[in-house]
C-alpha cells in the first residue's frame, strides 16, 4: 500500500524551497521584532520578551498549519457553495465589530474577539476574496469571453467583475474605516482579474477609474484622511502632531546610513516611533542594519514572490493558478504599501509588514494562504524551475 501511495506522488513536487524561505523570513522577523519591541514591552509589561513570545507561539502554530494545508488537495476549495460562503461570510463577520465582540484600538473598531483571542476582520475578508475569486473567475471566464467583440461590451463585462471586487472593499471602508485594507483587497482582486481575463487591456481603464473614485471619495468623506494627504506632502510642517510618526521614521532611515548602527542599537524605537513593532518595524531595520539590511530584507521578499510566481505559472489548472496569484498579489501589495508609508512615498496608513510586524491574525492567515500555495505546488508536475 505504501508503495502505491509513493508511486502516485513521486512525480509531484512540494516546494520545499518556499517552506524554507518562509521559515527563515519568520525567524529573521522574530529577531527584528524583539529588537523593535523589547523596550516598549519592558515598560508596559515588565517583560522585554512579551511581544516576542506571543509572536513566536502563533508563528509556530502557523507554520504547522501551513505545512499541513500544503498536503491537502486544494480542490476541496473548488465548490460553488463554499466559494460564495467565503465571499459573504467574511462580509457579515465584519459587522460583528458593532456588537459586544467588537474591540476598539487607537480610535478604530477593526477587531473581533474575546479576551486575548482577537481577529482583525480585514484579514478574514482578504483570504475570503482570494478563495471566492479563484472559483468565480475560473468558472465564469471561459471561451465565451473571447467571443465578445468591441470595446464597450468588453468593458461592461469587466465592470461586473469589478463591482464584485469592490463590494467587500467598500464594506471594509464603511464598517472599519480601514482604507488601506480596502485598497489591498482591490489590488488582490484586480490582479487576479488581470491574470484570468484574456484581454487585460480592457481592465485597466475601468479599474484605474473605479479605484481612483473609491480612494478619492474615501479621502473626501473623512477629514483625517485629507489631513494625512497634507502631512504626506509637507511632513515637516506637522512634525509636532500628525506628522510626528512620519518624521521620526525618516530620521531613523537617514541615521542608519549604509550599514546601520548595529542590531539592537537603534534609538528611535525607544519610545519615539509609535508602533515600532507593528507598521513601522522597517524603520528599525534600516536604522540598525542600514540601507544594506533594508535591501537584503526586500530581496528576501523578492524570493518569496518569485517562488509563488513559479508555482502559479506551473499550476496544473487555472483555479490553482488564480489561488496562488491572489496570495502573491496580497503579499506584494502589503509589502509595497508598508515600505511606501515608512519612506513617506504615500500618505500614512496602517499596514503591517508581512511575516515581520507584530500581529497574530495577520501572520496566521498569511501562512494559511502560503499553505494553499504549497498545496497547488504539490499537485503540479515536477519542472526544471
Amino acid at each position: 500500500m505504501l508503495s502505491r501511495i509513493t508511486s502516485k506522488y513521486k512525480n509531484y513536487y512540494y516546494d520545499k524551497r518556499l517552506v524554507l524561505i518562509i521559515i527563515y523570513t519568520i525567524a529573521v522577523g522574530l529577531v527584528l521584532l524583539y529588537s523593535a519591541s523589547s523596550y516598549e514591552a519592558q515598560i508596559e509589561f515588565g517583560d522585554s520578551t512579551h511581544y516576542l513570545k506571543r509572536q513566536m507561539a502563533i508563528s509556530i502554530v502557523g507554520i504547522i498549519v501551513m505545512i499541513v494545508i500544503g498536503w491537502i488537495n486544494y480542490h476541496i476549495l473548488e465548490n460553488t457553495i463554499f466559494a460564495w460562503a467565503s465571499y459573504f461570510a467574511p462580509i457579515f463577520f465584519s459587522f460583528l465589530v458593532f456588537s459586544s465582540l467588537g474591540i476598539e484600538a487607537n480610535g478604530a473598531k477593526r477587531w473581533v474577539g474575546v479576551g486575548i483571542a482577537t481577529v482583525q476582520v480585514c484579514d478574514v475578508v482578504k483570504i475570503g476574496v482570494i478563495i471566492f475569486l479563484a472559483n468565480f473567475l475560473d468558472k465564469k471566464i471561459n471561451g465565451k469571453i473571447e467571443r465578445i467583440k468591441g470595446v464597450i461590451p468588453n468593458i461592461l463585462t469587466v465592470l461586473k467583475y469589478i463591482i464584485i471586487i469592490a463590494i467587500p472593499a467598500l464594506v471594509i471602508i464603511l464598517v472599519t474605516s480601514d482604507l488601506s485594507s480596502a485598497v489591498i483587497i482591490v489590488i488582490i482582486g484586480g490582479g487576479m482579474l488581470l491574470v484570468a481575463y484574456p484581454r487585460p487591456s480592457y481592465i485597466l481603464i475601468p479599474g484605474v477609474v473605479g479605484g481612483s473614485l473609491m480612494v478619492g471619495g474615501a479621502i473626501m468623506i473623512a477629514s483625517y484622511r485629507f489631513t494625512r494627504v497634507k502631512v504626506w506632502l509637507n511632513p515637516e510642517l506637522y512634525s509636532d502632531n500628525e506628522g510626528f510618526q512620519v518624521m521620526q521614521s525618516l530620521y531613523a532611515l537617514g541615521s542608519g546610513g549604509l550599514f546601520g548602527k548595529g542590531l539592537g542599537n537603534g534609538v528611535q524605537k525607544l519610545g519615539t516611533i509609535p508602533e515600532s513593532q507593528n507598521d513601522m518595524i522597517f524603520t528599525v531595520v534600516c536604522e540598525e542594519l542600514g540601507i544594506v539590511g533594508g535591501i537584503a530584507l526586500l530581496a528576501l521578499f523578492a524570493v518569496i514572490l518569485w517562488r509563488l510566481y513559479i508555482i502559479a505559472r506551473n499550476a496544473k489548472d487555472r483555479f490553482g493558478c488564480l489561488l496562488v496569484a491572489g496570495v502573491m498579489f496580497h503579499i506584494a501589495s502589503q509589502l509595497l504599501i508598508n515600505i511606501a508609508v515608512v519612506t513617506n512615498s504615500m500618505p500614512n496608513t496602517g499596514v503591517p509588514l508581512p511575516f515581520m510586524s507584530y500581529g497574530g491574525t495577520s501572520i496566521l492567515l498569511l501562512l494559511v494562504e502560503v499553505g494553499i500555495a504549497l498545496s497547488v505546488s504539490c499537485r503540479k508536475k515536477r519542472t526544471s524551475d
